[in-house]
Parts: structure tokens; sequence; C-alpha cells
């Protein structure tokens, strides 16, 4: 039985029932993050960006936790981007017309898929239909220009217009500047030739200006940057593709918080990553290949690794991405975006972010150990992630992954006053956004 069919037809379904690895966190070619930037035929794409980003292209190929208010409303950290933006009328847990979402809806709603190709396939378009998805990330294979890009956005829309969510899709990519880019065109600037310019704060508002401005124009709603990372060693993994500001964490505050502001001006929603920080990672390291362990001392996480974050919070940034590293100081048997320590004390209560959290990819190496798609969803969820990025270009892992979460709910293995509050800042987020 199909997702798409069997969490409709009957509850017994939901007990039935992963691609290349990108990252947003990794150097182009390495893979530890989300897709790296380019419009080149290598997919995800990435000089080696630690999100999974890979070398921009000119001209892209064809290649390749509370309890919820009555209504999901903004808060600090989900702004409303667009105003005008039809809000939504309940909970997560209502749907117009109905008595309210499956288990499987639900558990769709927190839930970013991609695919292969310049085409969306018939299966991805019956799940945004059928209230399966939140959002879709593209890649450079996505793209062969701007004009087919926009096309492929108006098929999603036209399928999410039929969906029982009344909520925008989160449309979403990697366009960091330099190196990574999925789309040509702004930014041009790495993050570093940001930090060394003549007024770095007015590069980071030219370039936030000009990502939100370059997705917008296409049709995208959300940027999957910057990156605030405070690399320590000159030429290490969140230097080489020059994608950190600075080592000076009070730089890289300043530049990206003008980033965010300038970019969510725009009506795209901006993503601060990877919390707590991949500053210390070694240029060998990628988790988008294997496992990684940082082991920084807690001075060091929270006095510069974790730094920028209460002025990205502060500028009410969308989302934060965590990466799929192990800090020994904050929690030695998870991945970040897999502990709770990290999810909900650091993030949550240290930093005070309410808005949504987002998984680095899915099908990251660093994640082999804990098994397959749904069992790493589950994991993210107990954490307290709120989005999970399933970029392997493959619609079945987005399946799997939310056919595992609405298993998990209906089991009671996840709570669902928790999960439907996580459900609800997606929906908030959504709504605030063209």
């Amino acid at each position: 039985m199909s997702l798409r069919t069997g969490w409709v037809v009957t509850a017994l379904a939901l007990l039935l029932a992963s691609g290349t690895v990108t990252s947003c966190g990794s150097p182009p070619g390495t893979g530890t993050g989300t897709a790296r930037t380019t419009a080149a035929p290598t997919g995800t794409g990435s000089p080696a960006a630690p999100d999974g980003s890979a070398p921009a292209a000119t001209t892209p190929t064809a290649t390749t936790t509370a309890t919820p208010a009555p209504s999901p409303t903004p808060s600090r950290g989900a702004p409303t981007l667009n105003p005008t933006a039809p809000q939504p009328t309940g909970t997560a847990g209502s749907d117009e017309g109905t008595d309210g979402p499956t288990p499987a809806q639900l558990a769709g709603r927190r839930v970013v898929y991609s695919y292969p190709g310049l085409t969306p396939p018939p299966a991805l378009l019956a799940d945004i239909r059928a209230g399966l998805a939140a959002g879709v990330i593209f890649f450079g294979e996505n793209v062969s220009s701007p004009e087919q890009l926009r096309s492929v956005v108006r098929q999603l829309r036209e399928a999410q217009q039929q969906s029982p969510v009344q909520a925008p899709l989160l449309l979403m990519t990697d366009q960091e500047g330099g190196l990574v880019r999925r789309l040509p065109g702004a930014p041009e600037l790495s993050a570093r030739r940001i930090g060394q310019a003549a007024d770095p704060v007015a590069a980071a508002t030219e370039a936030g200006t000009g990502a939100g401005t370059n997705l917008a124009g296409v049709g995208l709603n959300v940027n999957l940057a910057p990156v605030l990372d405070v690399y320590d060693v000159p030429g290490n993994f969140a230097d080489r593709a020059e994608r950190s500001f600075s080592s000076d964490p009070d730089v890289v505050a300043a530049l990206g918080t003008a980033f965010i502001k300038a970019q969510q001006r725009t009506g795209v929603a901006a993503t601060a990553k990877h919390f707590p920080g991949l500053g210390t990672a070694p240029a060998n390291s990628n988790t988008d290949t294997g496992p990684v362990t940082l082991p920084a001392g807690l001075s060091r996480l929270r006095d510069v690794d974790e730094a920028p974050y209460p002025d990205a919070v502060a500028a009410d940034v969308g989302l934060v991405m965590l990466s799929w590293a192990v800090y020994p100081a904050l929690d030695p048997d998870h991945p970040a975006g897999l502990s709770a320590t990290v999810v909900q004390r650091e993030l949550r209560e240290r930093i005070g972010f309410e808005g949504v959290t987002i998984t680095d990819a899915l099908e990251a190496g660093a994640l082999q150990a804990v098994g397959t798609t749904g069992r790493r969803a589950v994991a993210a969820a107990l954490a307290g992630m709120d989005l999970l990025l399933c970029s392997a270009r493959d619609t079945g892992q987005g399946e799997q992954a939310t056919a595992a979460l609405a298993e998990a709910l209906t089991s009671g293995r996840l709570d669902r006053d928790e999960f439907t509050a996580a459900a609800d800042r997606v929906t908030a987020l959504r709504s605030g956004l063209g």
C-alpha cells in the first residue's frame, strides 16, 4: 500500500511502514550540510562547502516544546515575512473542511522533500496534494534556467492549492554566496570576502538583499543561509570554501545579522547554521560522509561558536539548522541534531530561539549508526527538531520519514502535544511566506 493512499484509507496503514549525501554544511565535494551551491552538473554541488554545497556556476546546467497556542502565530524567530499571506485558521491539528489531519498529514508538515532531475515526479506532486509535505529543497540538478525553475514552482504551488493544508510550501535552496550557490547571480561574494570588504556590514547587507531578491524572483521563499560558523584555523572545514565570515565571533554576529535582516526584508526566510557551530572542524572532517566529533570545550562553544546566535535570534531569523557533529562538552552520545540537550537546553532555553529548527541532510553519513531513514526521522523528532530535511533527491526518502513519524505518533512514542507544537511552528512560518 502506498503512503499516499494507505494513510488516507486506514489507520492500519500507519503501521506498515536512502541517494547522494548532500548536507547543508559541507564544502563542495565533501558533503556535510545542506545542498552545496552550484548550478553545475554535480547535483548538490560543492567546491567543498560544509553544507553539501557545490561550486557556483554562472549558468545552471541540467545535470547533474511548550503547549501550542490555539492558532499558530509567528513568534520570535518565526517572523511574518509577508503580512498579506494567508494565515492559518487553526492549529496544525485542524484542516479546513475536515475533522482534522490524519497522522500522516500531521507528520508530513514536518518533512522537506527532494527529487532528481529537472521535473518533479508524479509521486511528489501526489504527496503535496495529499498534505504530506511541508516543502521542497532544490539542488543544481533541479535547475536549468530561472524560467524552468519558475515553471516547476508553479507546478508545486498548484498541487499545494489542492492540499488540505492551507499554507504555502517551504521552497528552499542554499544560496550562501561565492562557491555555494544553486542559482546564478547574487550573492556573488563568499562569506570570507564579505568579511574582508572595506565595509563588511554594507557588503553583508547587499549580499542578503541579493540572495533574497534572487530567490524570490524564481518563487523560492527560504534560503539555507547564512553560515554562522566561526572558524578557528585558516583553511579548516568552515574556512576552506570561504563559508565563514571571520574567526571573530563578534564579526560573524554582526555580518550574519546584517545578512539575515536584509534577506528577510525581501520576504525570504533566513536560516542560521550550523548550530552549535562547525568552526573547529578540521579540513578533512565532513558529517556528510561519516561521524565527526568536535572536542571543543564548553567555554569555546558558548563564548565563540554559539556567540553569533543570540543576535540572529534578536533579528528574528526564521530557522536554525543544527549540525550532525558530536560535541562531547554538551552531549557525548548524540550528534547535535539528535540531542535534546543541544536542541532544547542550548538552543531553545539558553539562546532563546522560538522559531523553526531544521535538520541538516537526513541521509548524512554521520547518522549511519542510527539506521534507516525512519529511525533517523524519529530520533530527530524526539530530540526536538521541527523540520526534517530529506535531501537525497528521492521522493521515497520523504515518504519513509513521514510514515515513520506518523507511526511513532500513533503508537505514542512521540508525544502528540509536542508533535503538534512542532508542526504549528512550521505552519506559522509557512503562513508568513508567499
